[in-house]
């Protein structure tokens, strides 16, 4: 199996690899955010490099690393590239993507540098591309658990064995368009609505990832407390100084996923299209049957 895993704000490295190449991709939806590195984790070499804690003397797990806002942080959370980032992936062989997202927090007990690995998103996002399809093809996929389940547990039990940071599984991750930080009046809506935690960056991410068929859960970072609490209004330097506190966490977690990953994870996204394409094959347009081949490839034939 190929591991795909996303650096959020603060992860813009890769995991300690071996055997590695980098390539230059371009998707029918444009360039990713970066060229892909591609490698080996999991291996006697890696893990010497990595330090990490592991029984395992398997040969390596193929990752493919892609930081979401580019190695110099050059993209806003509106004008990321998420479609040539998922469909790049997609190319390269990826069945399972952990991601990592930096967070303000909506709860007292989610203090910052808490790790959170959501099972809910609320959408408030207004300017994105939220699909592949269109174009002369209609897909009505379910998104009711948008996070992997088996995924999410695994990625959980990472971070509690990895790190010492607490650890909070489940809650509600809202999305919100940015580039700016809550209002106060937004920020206080999303606590009464029992939300735990918001960021910009978890849609249209987990909405393609399933449209892709990969499974995908996230460690989300916690690095402020919004702006809701007293003295708390967040700012860039908090968000930056908490972020880099938490990549050593968020590094360790997702390398103890990899090198615990089950043969056998089981995940309902792979073959979540079946039943899904409300078009019928004769009609749709050859161009977007090209684009979409390595998508929905399997089902129009």
């Amino acid at each position: 199996m190929t591991i795909g895993f996303i650096g959020g704000s603060g992860i813009y490295e890769a995991l300690p690899l071996s055997n590695t190449r980098t390539e230059d991709v371009t998707t029918p939806f444009g360039d990713p955010s970066a060229p892909l590195e591609i490698g080996e984790f999991g291996d006697s070499e890696a893990r010497s490099a990595s330090g990490s804690r592991t029984e395992s003397d398997d040969t390596g797990r193929e990752v493919v690393f892609l930081p979401r806002h580019g190695p110099d942080h050059g993209r806003s959370p509106t004008d990321l590239p998420y479609r040539a980032n998922i469909y790049a992936l997609k190319q390269a062989g990826v069945e399972y993507v952990l991601a990592s997202n930096a967070v303000g927090s909506l709860r007292e007990d989610l203090p910052p540098r808490t790790l959170v690995v959501p099972d809910q998103i609320y959408d408030r996002t207004k300017r994105r591309d939220l699909s592949f399809y269109g174009d002369g093809v209609v897909v009505h996929q379910g998104f009711a658990r948008p996070y992997s389940p088996a995924l999410a547990a695994h990625l959980a039990d990472a971070a509690r064995e990895a790190t010492d940071a607490d650890v909070n599984e489940g809650g509600t991750y809202v999305c919100i368009e940015g580039p700016q930080f809550s209002t106060e009046a937004e920020s206080e809506f999303y606590r009464s609505q029992g939300w735990d935690v918001v960021g910009m960056t978890a849609i249209p991410e987990a909405k393609l990832a399933r449209e892709a068929e990969m499974a995908y859960a996230t460690l989300a970072g916690v690095t402020d407390y919004d702006v809701w609490k007293a003295d708390s209004e967040v700012s860039l330097g908090e968000v930056l100084d908490n972020a880099a506190a938490n990549e050593t966490a968020i590094k360790e977690t997702v390398e103890r996923a990899i090198e615990t990953f089950p043969d056998d994870l089981e995940c309902e996204a792979h073959g979540s299209l079946e039943g899904t394409i409300n078009t019928p094959t004769e009609a749709i347009p050859d161009e977007t049957r090209a684009r979409l081949e390595p998508l929905i490839g399997d089902y129009l034939d």
